[in-house]
């Protein structure tokens, strides 16, 4: 059976059949024992030619999807992916608790701009007014899975950058401004290509699908603290939204 690409999109082919291979996975198409189809066979399925189809497996192999084993073919690798936890209370390293050996958020990149519109609503201030922009980067057992910007107010957390680079823990870094505890006001949840930002960061092929969060966090005054976009390995994240708990606000 032949899978249709679209052509003239934008979508570069090989691209588009890694999309195929990953989705074919998920349906079988590398059998019980975890082999693909000999990459002429693919090419057949996919209607393109064989060069198509090795750009493909080597992005996949690259963003740890697939392996080459010499003399054997390609296979999936076996890897769970880790199960990430949105709810009231999202926190990266207990979020993904004993799923993983180590984890570890530290900072890469920080600045002071003018808010967008998103950001100043999320905050609840005027557009422009300025705010801290924190970059980081969340690692599990040193595998990076997930690369996040956060927002804050410039006149209530500045500093905020230095702290949280000092203690790579955000909970940390607002508790130092007095901010005890927060909950999540609220999260939205899309798919999309990823960014060359986060293909270097996130050690991903270009065009790698992340699952993308944006998300805002309030104190328990329900005043909020923080605004933030959040991009997740697909192949390495599970994102798995929970149930506000009962008598809860949220």
């Amino acid at each position: 059976m032949t899978a249709h690409l679209q052509r003239g999109l934008g979508v570069a082919l090989w691209r588009q059949v890694a999309d195929g291979i990953r989705a074919g996975i998920a349906n079988g198409l590398a059998g019980e024992a975890g082999r693909l189809p000999p990459e002429a066979e693919l090419a057949q399925r996919f209607g393109v030619n064989r060069h198509t189809v090795r750009a493909a497996i080597s992005a996949l192999a690259h963003e740890g999807v697939l392996e080459s084993q010499q003399g054997r073919g390609t296979y999936v690798r076996r890897r769970q992916r880790l199960v990430y936890p949105i709810g009231e209370r999202t926190r990266f390293s207990a979020g993904l608790g004993d799923q993983a050996r180590d984890t570890s958020s530290e900072m890469v990149g920080t600045a002071r701009e003018p808010s967008t519109l998103w950001v100043a609503t999320a905050l609840g201030i005027e557009t422009g007014k300025t705010v801290i922009r924190v970059e980081s980067l969340g690692k599990a057992d040193g595998v990076p899975v997930s690369r996040s910007t956060s927002w804050f107010d410039a006149r209530l957390f500045d500093g905020i950058a230095e702290l949280f680079s000092s203690t790579g823990s955000m909970t940390a870094a607002l508790a130092g401004f007095g901010v005890r505890d927060y909950r999540r006001a609220s999260t939205s949840i899309e798919a999309r290509h990823a960014e060359e930002a986060d293909t270097r960061e996130l050690n991903l092929a270009p065009g790698a699908i992340v699952l993308v969060t944006r998300a805002v966090n309030c104190d328990l005054s329900g005043q909020p603290v923080q605004c933030s976009v959040t991009r997740f390995a697909a192949d390495r994240v599970e994102l798995s939204v929970e149930a506000p708990a009962p008598g809860s606000s949220g």
